[in-house]
Formats: C-alpha cells, sequence, structure tokens
C-alpha cells in the first residue's frame, strides 16, 4: 500500500488537462467484443480500472496492441473464452459489462459477481430481468452467473430504476439481438451516448442515447471502428471543486462545459466565480464562499461522484449546508475522516448537516473508496498543517496521475510507501 503526506493551506492555481472518461472507457472496452475486427479506442485514461479491463481482454484471448498510455487497439476476432478471470473481475464493478457483450457475441457468458468500490447495496436485479426479457436463461451459483440464450430477441423493456450499469449492459446485449428493443426509463449520462456513438461506429443501430427511451434494431454483424472516448467530467468536477476549496483559481482544459452544468451551478451558488469557454473552464476563489444546499441525482443532476468533493467544498462555506444522496446508500464513507480533520458533519441517514466555516486541520487519515480519496485530498489541501492519506490506490482506479496534475497546479504531495497501513490491514486478517 502507498500513502500520500500532503502539505496544507495551498491555493491551486494553473492550468490542468483532462483525461478520457473512465466511465466511458470502462464500457468501450467490454463493447469491443462485439466484432471480431479491430476497434482503435483512443483518449483513454491511464488508471488502474482501464489497466484491469485490458488485463480482462487479454485473459479472454482478444489481441492486444497499445499505442502509448492513452490508446490501444484490439482485435477480438482471437477471443477464446466467455468466462473472465475472477482474480481479475474481483477487482472492478464495471467488470460485470461483460455479461452484456459476451452474450451478445456468443450466446453464452459466466461473469463472477464484481467488486469494486462499498458504496451500499447496488443489485444486477435489472441488469437481469432485461437479459430474461432478451431471451436469456441465468443461473447463479457460487458467485458465478451464467447466462445463455440460443437467440436473442428484441423486446422492450421497462427499468424499474435508472441504472447506468444496467442501462449498458442492455445496450451491448440488444446491439446484436433480431429485431428491436426499446429501453425505457434509462439511465441518460453522457457516458451512455459515447458508448453509443462506440457502437453506431462499428455498425449497431442506437437512437435516443441521451434520453430516457433507447431504440435499438439489432445487427449481424459489428465492423471495425476508430473512437475517441470524451473527457472526464467527474475528473473535470473534482479539480473545480479543489480550486474553490483551497480559495485558488484553476482552469480545466480539453473538457465539454454541457457535461458539467449542474457543478458550474453549484459553485457559482457558493460564490465562486465560473468563467466558460469553448473547451475550458476557469474556477477563481478569492472571496469567502457561502453554503448551499445539495442533492445527488442522476445526470443531469448533481454527480453523487463528486458529492465527497463538494463536501469538503461546504466546510469552508461559514453556515449549515445540507448535503442529500439520492443515488447510494455509502456514500458518505469520507465524513469520519473529515471529521478527524475537523470537520462538524452530522449524518441522518441519506442527509449531512454540514456546519461550515471551522478551519480544517492536518491528520493522518485513510480514503475508504476512490471519490473519498479524491475528497480527503482536497480536505488535506485546504486544511492547516500536513496530512497523511493513507490506501491512496482507491484513487489511482479513477483518475490519471492525480497528484501529478495537483503538484503542476502548486501542491505539494509526496507518494511514499505506508508499511503502516499494511501492518494494520495484516492485524484484521
Amino acid at each position: 500500500m502507498e500513502k500520500f503526506i500532503v502539505k496544507g493551506k495551498t491555493a491551486l492555481s494553473g492550468r490542468v488537462k483532462i483525461s478520457g472518461s473512465k466511465n466511458s472507457a470502462v464500457a468501450i472496452l467490454p463493447a469491443a467484443v462485439l466484432t471480431a475486427n479491430t476497434v482503435q479506442i483512443d483518449n483513454l485514461p491511464d488508471i488502474t480500472d482501464v489497466r484491469t479491463m485490458i488485463s480482462i481482454l487479454e485473459n479472454l484471448g482478444v489481441n492486444i496492441r497499445r499505442r502509448g498510455v492513452d490508446a490501444v487497439d484490439l482485435t477480438p476476432g482471437s477471443l477464446s473464452k466467455v468466462a473472465p478471470a475472477y482474480d481479475l473481475v474481483k477487482k472492478m464493478r464495471a467488470s460485470y459489462y461483460f455479461m452484456g457483450s459476451l452474450l451478445a457475441r456468443f450466446g453464452q457468458a459466466e461473469v463472477p459477481i464484481p467488486g469494486g468500490c462499498d458504496l451500499g447495496p447496488r443489485p444486477i436485479d435489472q441488469h437481469l430481468k432485461g437479459f430474461s426479457a432478451l431471451g436469456a436463461k441465468i443461473n447463479i451459483e457460487h458467485g458465478m452467473i451464467t447466462l445463455t440464450a440460443e437467440k436473442l430477441t428484441g423486446a422492450r423493456i421497462y427499468l424499474d430504476v435508472v441504472s447506468i450499469g444496467a442501462t449498458v449492459n442492455l445496450m451491448l446485449a440488444a446491439a446484436a439481438a433480431e429485431g428491436k428493443t426499446v429501453l425505457e426509463n434509462v439511465a441518460k449520462e453522457p457516458e451512455i451516448v459515447d458508448l453509443a456513438n462506440f457502437l453506431n461506429a462499428m455498425g449497431a443501430s442506437i437512437r435516443g442515447a441521451g434520453t430516457d427511451v433507447i431504440r435499438i434494431e439489432g445487427v449481424k454483424k459489428f465492423n471495425s471502428a476508430r473512437h475517441t472516448v470524451i473527457p472526464d467530467r467527474i475528473e473535470a468536477g473534482t479539480f473545480m471543486l479543489a480550486a474553490a476549496s483551497t480559495g485558488g483559481a484553476v482552469t480545466v482544459e480539453d473538457v465539454i462545459p454541457k457535461h458539467l452544468e449542474a457543478i458550474t451551478a453549484k459553485l457559482r451558488e457558493t460564490g465562486a466565480k465560473v468563467i466558460l469557454a469553448p473547451e475550458t473552464i476557469r474556477v477563481e476563489a478569492d472571496t469567502p464562499l457561502s453554503p448551499s444546499d445539495l442533492k445527488t441525482f442522476p445526470y443531469p443532476g448533481f454527480p453523487t461522484d463528486l458529492q465527497p468533493p463538494a463536501m469538503v467544498l461546504l466546510t469552508a462555506a461559514k453556515g449549515l449546508s445540507v448535503v442529500t444522496e439520492n443515488v447510494f446508500d455509502g456514500r458518505f464513507n469520507h465524513v469520519d475522516e473529515l471529521k478527524r480533520m475537523g470537520a462538524h458533519i452530522k449524518v441522518e441517514g441519506r442527509t449531512a448537516l454540514i456546519e461550515g466555516g471551522y478551519p480544517l486541520t492536518g491528520a493522518p487519515v485513510t480514503a475508504p473508496d476512490l471519490r473519498s480519496g479524491a475528497a480527503l485530498i482536497i480536505a488535506a489541501l485546504a486544511a492547516e498543517g500536513d496530512s497523511e492519506i493513507s490506501a491512496v490506490d482507491h484513487v489511482d482506479r479513477g483518475y490519471d496521475h492525480f497528484e501529478g496534475k495537483l503538484i503542476s497546479l502548486g501542491a505539494s504531495i509526496n507518494r511514499v510507501h505506508d508499511k503502516g497501513f499494511e501492518n494494520r490491514a495484516g492485524n484484521l486478517d
């Protein structure tokens, strides 16, 4: 394990280039197995989750040629397995997208129930309901999900709850199903649109991505394609919130401002200055911040992935702020760690009450998950004194060279080996 030593009271300043979207990449890479031809994917983020996804593809037998750290050529014609390796799947939840893509390609898939961040119950019942409607038989035994289908047939499927994962999986399966599929009450995230654009480039017929109804006409053959992954709106939002939380001035580059409207609106509500340009956003916060209430919702609402760093911002705003988490039950994992640093936060169910204006102080803390880890780093930069943040491997899962980008903005962060954390982990076993 590794940890960060972070020097506090650092106002971030400068320009930072945003990498490709994690949530797009981990859907597009499994989607590539729908074709036997070569596909080229550009602007991949250099993160652990993408490297894991590529390792899963290699293990399945896909021929892979890397073009630097952010591009890859995949030739799935050599794919030889329908069961991804458990030791790789357990590392990330998005590995369940192989259910949809392998089922579409081969009529069968054997995928272990995946791992990832512990954010409370995230059932896959909507995925399975959709696969069944398309004609798949499902068996779950000893932690393994087995899907089989002699033929997938288009169907009208209504998701009981809006689910990005179910939307992706059913898009993948329906793209190869015979006839028309109509998916209703689906996720509208930009990453869904990005996946649809990639599938259409391979020859799929998908309309309506970005709305709550997606119509898919199944096709029998998928072609070669080249696709560039969209910018990561969560990474961009994280740097925007970091700029405001530290009283800095940062320009995020290579972004799509439309994807960041909820974050932009909330920052302006707290008193931060936000300047928009076609592919950049600048955030300045040189005046005291105002408290604000925040509620997370699926896109286009405020993203749950940015709730932890947004909470750090609100600790600096004098007065009472209320954060309501409407997406994940376990999305307040960072609260106890922020309280170690002096934050005044009280959690009541899905609601956190933040009494802002009390200065944070450096402390030893542990990142419980990906987005909480980013939030704690931002808190450490804003705090008085130095902080030690353990378990930063969580952050590596979703942020492309996060500390390097922060250092380029003036942060003082050192990555060191955390033997103490390993010893504590060993005692727990």
